[in-house]
């Protein structure tokens, strides 16, 4: 992608309306634009990073054996009558009614809906275990929604559903989805702290939230050192063995982890290698038995025939306040410092002398190499703008070609993590990005 052909709209100063990191450097690298209190746009980088963060939730997902269908944002107000969740859930829901005066509602979660599709579907116990799980839009009401897309009204939430005969079925379903969390969040760089958690009024009676580090967290941490440690390859922790999960869930499970709504003073005591630190929320797993299935008439028939309402669990990760998550995890005071595999573009190439002929050469020669996952500075501008922009906007890499260098083939490299910077010849410096 070409800067001058981009709509990426960085500032240089801070908006005043932005009160923390993520917030603030999302609108100043030109990721997202706000339309109305709470409710954001996505502008071209910033939807390359949700759409990264999205496919790596996705593939997690495939890997244990769940199935992505997509389901609609408008629900009938009645499923959730049946739930008994249509007066109990709050004014964070958005209740509309259609021109035929039928109640309607934006959703803020889809149990209702998953088990009134599969309450259609699905007859025998023969066809369990299931999980199903969609990547889609919701929207709460909250009263002041701030902090950007942290605590927006509208978000992107990958929830899924899993459906079993029994309990142990269900068990080992919710120990599946928690190591896919694990594995998920790893693969963007960042440790997850599993804790137990209230359902809230999703209910249930086991429930874990995921809390990743930053030192701007919303939550003051306590955690045992191990899960800095904690092996979750698919190597050390099969997801189709059961004895493999019972044991990743035993050990997760025994290490002390706690928010300070949860902390208990006495048992952090005990704690052997103690690490405390910020961190936020990114993702609530809860198991709660048939507390949908019942209500809503789901049932399968037994091995004898008789008819059995199946075990659920629920599990959401949120997709888009994870773009501001790993920001406030990953910055310096310059910008953002994206992991590799969520960054809107591996690289930035920097044309420090555009109309030099070399400079351009090999700038458009980069460019072409990188097929479509380079972002190219190739605007009339001052090279301390095109260095301030690069690093505000974050890419992995930075590849410099400056007058100079491009005389003899060689380019400036620069790791945006590290700030570490090296001149090395052009087929180096392609080879070291990969």
């Amino acid at each position: 992608m070409r800067l001058s052909r981009t709509l990426a709209p960085t500032l240089k100063e801070t908006p005043a309306e932005a009160q923390i990191v993520s917030h603030r450097l999302m609108l100043r690298a030109g990721l997202v634009r706000q339309t109305a209190a709470g409710i954001y746009a996505w502008l071209p980088l910033g939807f390359r990073v949700l759409k990264n963060i999205e496919q790596i939730v996705r593939e997690e997902q495939d890997a244990i054996g769940a199935q992505e269908m997509l389901m609609p944002t408008i629900q009938a107000a009645e499923l959730w009558r049946q739930s008994g969740r249509y007066d109990a859930y709050g004014p964070e829901m958005l209740r509309i009614k259609d021109r035929h005066d039928r109640e309607m509602l934006y959703g803020p979660t889809n149990e209702e809906m998953i088990t009134d599709l599969f309450r259609q579907s699905v007859k025998s116990y023969r066809e369990l275990p299931q999980m199903l799980y969609h990547i889609q839009w919701k929207f709460r009401d909250e009263v002041r929604p701030r902090f950007g897309v942290m605590r927006g009204r509208e978000f992107l939430m990958k929830d899924a559903y899993s459906f079993d005969l029994d309990y142990a079925g269900a068990v080992i379903s919710y120990r599946r989805m928690m190591l896919a969390y694990m594995r998920t969040f790893q693969r963007m760089g960042v440790k997850a702290i599993p804790m137990e958690a209230e359902s809230g009024p999703i209910g249930g009676n086991l429930s874990h939230e995921f809390i990743i580090l930053a030192p701007t967290g919303e939550s003051q941490v306590w955690y045992d050192a191990a899960f800095e440690r904690m092996d979750v390859s698919p190597a050390a922790v099969s997801h189709h063995s059961p004895a493999d999960l019972e044991r990743f869930f035993t050990e997760m499970t025994t290490h002390y982890a706690a928010t300070d709504e949860k902390h208990d003073p006495a048992l952090w005591e005990k704690v052997q290698e103690k690490r405390e630190g910020r961190g936020i929320e990114v993702g609530h797993i809860f198991y709660f038995g048939t507390k949908y299935s019942s209500p809503l008439g789901l049932t399968v028939a037994g091995s004898d025939g008789t008819p059995v309402a199946p075990h659920m669990g629920s599990y959401g990760v949120g997709v888009s306040r994870l773009v501001g998550a790993l920001i406030e995890a990953f910055h310096d005071d310059a910008g953002i410092k994206w992991p590799d595999a969520v960054a809107p573009f591996r690289a930035a190439i920097l044309n420090l002398k555009v109309g030099d002929a070399a400079c351009d050469r090999i700038s458009e020669e980069i460019y072409a190499k990188f097929a479509g996952d380079a972002l190219y500075d190739d605007r009339e501008e001052r090279a301390g703008v095109k260095f301030a922009d690069a690093d505000l906007m974050g890419h992995p890499w930075q590849i410099v070609v400056g007058p100079r260098g491009a005389a003899s083939g060689r380019v400036e490299l620069k790791r945006r993590a590290t700030g570490e910077r090296q001149e090395v010849d052009l087929d180096a410096a392609l080879a070291q990005i990969g």
